[in-house]
């Protein structure tokens, strides 16, 4: 979705951007391009190895240019990112969730089932642990509510029995294991799925462990609540995400910030790839994406001074028609404490 990203996104020559997830640098290439002259581009990943390949890439394409850093860091640490480039805020930010198509398609880190490998699936392989070692601390009860809360699975209870007792044995220690695994679970269950069926199972399982062992769901929450802060007036946001826990998430914490006066507009339905794209790149079929725009207000509260125009979409006020008492304003969120507010209740009154 590239098109898609820079239309929202509209980097321009000298603005400062983060994007929180390199990976290859195709989003990152393209945006440092629009922002020169004079632009910067703070690029983060928590993947050492994938984040070396790409910076020596990058190096080679645009020469070497203070205007591009990289971290190695998750993108839950943007605000520190930002404060150890001496940038205060962003006038763009992009996050693309999810795993890259690098890591996928090497065997060795375990994310696919294409190949065996070992099962891993560690964004980052010097920290945390593997998923082969996750499957042998958990219950049933528990695999069975994070294969729900992370991949919406329906065959959950099913499917973690057999997984734990499995890896009890020692026998989940690849990729091709795992899947096999969850194969024969299913059919040891009743269920008959197609081959298209059995194929999506297993992916949302190999999904549901990686955002655990990687707690993807925290480091988004994380990222979320901190880029109110992280984006100038006017400043603005993409993220992409490829599943529905993601994007509950996004639509949750963009209309909250909204409601609280943090952005002044933000998308109303996602943006998804053309057809073109997804008969491209298949990987791409499921991806979401949500954009928002920093307000330029400092505090979330419904500000004292009404006397102005107001406008009808003003993210803190909602206005409402009366037969008698005309147009009136009302908080669309919960008002912090010791905010001054002016209340004014009003009756519909129809005559008999």
């Amino acid at each position: 979705m590239m098109d898609e990203v820079m239309a929202v996104l509209s980097p321009a020559p000298g603005e400062v951007g983060v994007d929180c997830t390199l990976g290859y640098g195709g989003h990152a290439g393209e945006l440092w391009r629009r922002i020169q002259p004079g632009g910067r581009l703070i690029a983060l990943d928590a993947d050492p190895v994938e984040l070396e390949k790409t910076g020596n890439r990058l190096r080679e394409l645009f020469g070497p240019s203070p205007g591009l850093t990289l971290k190695n860091t998750n993108f839950a640490g943007i605000s520190k990112a930002l404060v150890s480039t001496e940038i205060e805020k962003a006038n763009f930010i992009l996050a693309d969730l999810g795993v890259s198509s690098m890591q996928i398609d090497d065997p060795a880190r375990g994310f696919s089932f294409k190949h065996d490998g070992p099962l891993d699936l560690r964004m980052n392989p010097r920290k945390g642990m593997p998923a082969s070692f996750l499957l042998t601390k958990l219950t049933a009860e528990k695999l069975a509510k994070l294969l729900r809360d992370n991949a919406d699975e329906p065959q959950a209870e099913a499917l973690a029995t057999k997984l734990i007792f499995e890896a009890g044995r020692g026998e989940l220690q690849t990729t091709r294991k795992l899947a096999a695994a969850i194969e024969t679970a299913l059919r040891e269950a009743g269920y008959r799925l197609s081959p298209e069926e059995l194929r999506s199972c297993q992916q949302r399982v190999f999904q549901a462990l990686r955002i655990a062992v990687n707690d993807e769901f925290a480091a988004l929450d994380m990222l979320l609540r901190q880029l109110p802060a992280c984006l100038e007036p006017r400043g603005r946001v993409a993220i992409l995400s490829f599943h529905s826990g993601e994007d509950r998430r996004i639509k949750h914490a963009f209309e909250k910030g909204w409601k609280e006066g943090w952005y002044s507009s933000i998308a109303e339905e996602v943006l998804r790839p053309t057809p073109e794209e997804r008969h491209a790149n298949p990987r791409a079929a499921c991806a979401k994406l949500r954009w928002a725009i920093r307000s330029e207000r400092t505090t979330a509260c419904v500000p004292e001074d009404l006397t102005g125009a107001i406008q009808s979409e003003h993210p803190l006020v909602l206005f409402r028609d009366s037969l008698i008492h005309g147009r009136g304003g009302f908080a669309r969120g919960a008002i912090p404490a010791s905010t001054r507010v002016i209340e004014y209740i009003g009756e519909r009154i129809t005559k008999a």
